[in-house]
């Protein structure tokens, strides 16, 4: 079920876990909680990897900032000017996406490693758990976390095998937290992914400066504009955005999303408990991949919202627990 991956420079080791159930297997790596491959089969039964990845470790170590596939954390996406205030203090941040702090800092979730043990029944799920320490990458509080990844059963005929994604958190001490995992799809398997078509419950969306923070005043209406996926239609590029769920946090995970390549027939859902879902469509990507070789569509509450009182509050205290649950589902047509 679990094998060496590889060994970082100093000298701990790093696991390769694989989940397999009704024709989805998934490869997850301690390092990062990342999702290294997803093997599904194509309307024929042909199955191949439809997230972006590397073959060794080197290649995450070497390539961290597009976050292939890693849970990102403890806040995904933006924090303007890498500071936010609470409950009467300020806290600075790492501004690693000049001049903001991006998913987590400089060494977030995405570079830890990560306590990995099986759930459930053999080869179907995995917990990953750590503790972030008060005061890492600036944030206050020591927060205990488990991230499961856990495959599921088809819930009817011709219906999707799937991922679901559950955390869990607790702290000791006021602070903000948004994990997510940034897991690029690209359902043909290889090749420019502007293709596929998006279908996404969001009637509104955050408008962005140029650093992509989100500007004052409330989200925008989608009508009419380039950012309406209300019915299906090719993603193309140009995005990374925030899209406003309609149904807003939910206790269960509601469909909110579907991405479909006619070439190969593979179907991705989305359902989660969040907000509000980035659309990234990878326009940066570099060597080894090409701009636009994958989509993200990244569940999360909204950037910025530690600065945002009007947006949906990912304060976490002492006494609560921080609940988030998203499930990917895979299929063919």
């Amino acid at each position: 079920m679990s094998e060496l991956f590889g060994t970082l420079s100093d000298g701990t080791p790093v696991h390769r876990w694989t989940l397999e159930r009704a024709g989805l297997r998934v490869r997850i790596l301690s390092y990062g909680g990342i999702v290294q491959s997803a093997e599904v089969p194509d309307r024929d039964g042909n199955r191949a990897d439809v997230v972006l990845g590397f073959a060794d470790l080197d290649g995450y170590v070497t390539h961290p900032e597009p976050y292939f596939g890693a849970l990102v954390g403890r806040y995904a996406n933006r924090i303007a000017g890498g500071r936010f205030p609470l409950e009467g203090q300020t806290y600075a941040l790492a501004c690693n996406n000049w001049p903001n702090s991006l998913h987590g800092g400089e060494r977030g979730f995405d570079k830890r490693v990560w306590d990995v043990t099986p759930v459930g029944d053999a080869g179907h799920g995995i917990r990953l758990t750590r503790v972030s320490p008060h005061g890492e990458e600036g944030y206050p509080g020591r927060v205990e976390i488990s991230v499961t990844y856990a495959l599921e059963e088809p819930a009817g005929a011709g219906g999707p095998v799937a991922l679901r994604i559950g955390y869990e958190a607790v702290t000791d001490a006021p602070t903000v937290l948004n994990p997510t995992n940034h897991s690029y799809f690209n359902l043909s398997g290889s090749g420019h992914a502007g293709g596929h078509e998006l279908r996404l419950d969001a009637s509104r969306v955050t408008p962005v400066d140029a650093a992509l923070i989100p500007l004052p005043g409330g989200p925008d209406d989608v009508a009419d504009t380039r950012f309406d996926f209300r019915r299906p239609r090719k993603v193309g590029s140009g995005y990374d955005h925030n899209f406003v769920l309609d149904k807003g946090v939910t206790d269960t995970a509601e469909e909110v999303a579907e991405l479909y390549d006619p070439a190969s027939g593979r179907v991705l859902t989305v359902a989660t408990t969040e907000p509000g879902v980035q659309l990234y469509t990878a326009d940066q990507l570099g060597e080894p991949f090409a701009p636009g070789d994958g989509i993200a569509l990244e569940t999360q509450h909204f950037p910025d919202s530690p600065n945002r009182p009007d947006f949906p509050s990912t304060v976490l205290r002492p006494g609560e627990v921080f609940r988030s649950q998203t499930v990917y589902g895979f299929s063919a047509r």
